[in-house]
């Protein structure tokens, strides 16, 4: 065959390539989650070798002693914050309340156009802060940790995954996007480690599998 018409195929080719690409783009998640980035799988390990283990103790808890949700700017609390922050092409009314955007859910997959479909997700649940040191805690400390807009721990996803989610940890639920759980167990860790919370031996093993896989 000529160079010339070889390299005329190799170029259509290429082209054609490219256009599925953009195809593919155009049709995948039209907004992801923004969640900040945590902590690398290395440094998530270290952070989990420190943690403290110990069994969980619920004794007293009550999601009341968890603040939510509080002003973070203008007429916006948090959870309208993290639908801004979290969503794409997201507008909102003079309460800051959400009429429309798109919302990608990273735990399910799944994509939502209505805000009302979300839930925050607290990714290291209010109960198993009690559990594992919050119950020790100030009120005005555990309003700071149930409304953390730094630490990688509230994020907008699937309002029936979070509520089936519930208050488990790592060694009783995960996402069901396996590629988002390296991501998850980061995050977890990071904020455990940041608030000093410990860790129970069932969640310290899942975790510790979950890493090693990162």
């Amino acid at each position: 065959m000529p160079k010339f018409y070889a390299r005329r195929r190799l170029s259509i080719l290429a082209a054609l390539t490219g256009l599925i690409a953009s195809v593919g783009l155009l049709n995948g998640p039209t907004a992801s989650a923004a969640l900040p980035t945590p902590v690398s799988a290395a440094t998530a390990r270290t952070y989990l070798a420190s943690l403290t283990v110990k069994a969980e103790n619920r004794t007293g808890y009550d999601r009341d002693l968890f603040p939510t949700w509080i002003t973070i700017s203008g007429t916006c609390n948090t959870r309208e914050y993290i639908l801004k922050r979290d969503g794409s092409n997201v507008v909102t009314d003079s309460a800051c309340a959400s009429t429309s955007g798109s919302w990608y859910s990273p735990y399910d997959g799944a994509t939502w156009t209505a805000a009302s479909d979300l839930d925050i997700d607290h990714l290291v649940p209010l109960a198993e802060a009690w559990d594992s040191g919050a119950s020790a805690w100030t009120t005005a400390a555990r309003q700071g940790f149930a409304n953390d807009i730094t630490r990688p721990q509230l994020i907008a996803v699937t309002d029936n995954v979070n509520q089936s989610k519930s208050d488990k940890d790592p060694a009783e639920w995960m996402p069901s996007v396996t590629s988002y759980r390296c991501t998850y167990v980061r995050a977890w860790v990071q904020v455990k480690y940041y608030y000093g919370l410990s860790v129970d031996s069932a969640e310290k093993t899942a975790l510790t599998s979950y890493l090693a896989a990162c």
